[in-house]
């Protein structure tokens, strides 16, 4: 797995009772997962030979984050070494901008947009296309966690956008009426297996995912299901090899539509560690290595998971007597981070029968592991 953080830590947990031997390229021995992966090489996955020497006796690549370059997948490759899931693919979780184009191709619903040169560009495109400001401005590579994302009210706020002064693509898109947002999981293996998990709600905060709620609560049982084949028929066409994420809007007329796609692990779909029969870091593993998928049911009614956020305790661990204590049921996951303000160093995850109780007890969990309650 090329990447040493979380998703490549958990990634390799999974792997453990199926005897996989897991190799990672992390940036640096602190990383999440080359504190505990057995074999860790530390290099730059954007150097070509580093990558080549790093696949040297790999079955198959695959990866914890988009930032491959393109042209290095390729050549790994034409080296005759399986990547998963392959450029082709990948390229549309790389850059937004041709994920667009190519779902608008296929008739996949997607808020309006366009690639943008310049803040008048940003003007005419909000009042022909997007009905007027405000308008949302993404960088069309690298963002993430709301990084690279800018909201903007007019053509003034659009001239001193970051991404104009940057000199990078921009793509603008309308800014979408919706009531939340939800997330779409699948896992499709190269021989076409395909398996799609229950529609979850994610509760974002500034930009970053905070809760997760599986099913998500609600949700029209033909909505849910419209969503899941959406997300099946993406993974398809794009030829998508392993676990993809699709990240919804629900509309307040009752529609879907895509805001971005993620091809690994993802973090709405962490609940499946503990909530469902297979975890998405499983069937990750399965479906690279081809191997059939498996059940993506969940184990209970209710799952409910709440990142662990980096707050003003910087030693987590004595927080456990506490949370251990309350709620026996409760499922912790460290990611082995140094903690500072603001960062995801792990989360919790809690299920049920209760939505009301459930959420409770995750979310307490979470605030108490961070400081922000001491009770």
């Amino acid at each position: 797995m090329v990447g040493g953080g979380q998703l490549a830590r958990m990634t390799h947990e999974a792997g453990i009772p199926l005897g996989i031997n897991f190799k990672v390229l992390s940036d640096t021995p602190q990383d999440s997962a080359a504190k505990v992966v057995g074999e860790v090489v530390i290099g730059d996955y954007r150097d070509l030979d580093t990558l080549r020497a790093f696949a040297q006796g790999c079955d198959v690549i695959t990866f914890d984050h988009e930032h491959v370059p393109t042209e290095h997948l390729r050549a790994l490759e034409a080296d005759g070494i399986p990547v998963r899931p392959g450029p082709d693919a990948l390229v549309h979780a790389q850059d937004k901008g041709v994920m667009r184009a190519r779902l608008t191709e296929l008739g996949i619903p997607c808020p309006r947009h366009r690639i943008v040169a310049d803040p008048a560009d940003v003007a005419r495109f909000a009042a022909e296309e997007a009905g007027g400001f405000p308008v949302v401005l993404k960088t069309v590579r690298g963002g993430y966690d709301g990084k690279g994302v800018w909201v903007v009210d007019s053509a003034e706020d659009a001239a001193i956008a970051q991404p104009f002064l940057a000199g990078v693509p921009v793509l603008a898109e309308e800014k979408v009426d919706y009531t939340r947002e939800l997330a779409a999981n699948v896992v499709r293996s190269p021989h076409g297996q395909a398996v799609a998990y229950p529609v979850v709600e994610s509760v974002q905060v500034r930009g970053v995912c905070d809760t997760v709620i599986a099913p998500a609560p609600g949700l029209p049982d033909e909505l849910g299901a419209a969503a899941q084949q959406l997300a099946l028929r993406i993974a398809a066409e794009l030829n998508v090899t392993g676990h993809l994420a699709v990240e919804l809007f629900e509309t307040t007329d009752g529609r879907v539509l895509v805001n971005e796609l993620a091809m690994r692990p993802h973090n709405s779909g962490h609940w499946t560690q503990d909530g469902a029969v297979t975890s998405q870091f499983a069937n990750h593993l399965r479906a690279v290595l081809d191997l059939p998928l498996g059940d993506p049911r969940p184990r209970a009614p209710w799952t409910v998971m709440v990142n662990v956020l980096g707050g003003d305790y910087p030693d987590m661990y004595p927080a456990y007597l506490h949370c251990m204590a309350r709620d026996p049921g409760l499922k912790i996951h460290m990611y082995g981070k140094d903690v500072k303000p603001g960062r995801k160093v792990g989360h919790v995850t809690t299920y049920g029968d209760d939505l009301s109780e459930v959420r409770e007890r995750a979310r307490h969990a979470a605030d108490y592991l961070r400081g922000t309650i001491d009770e």
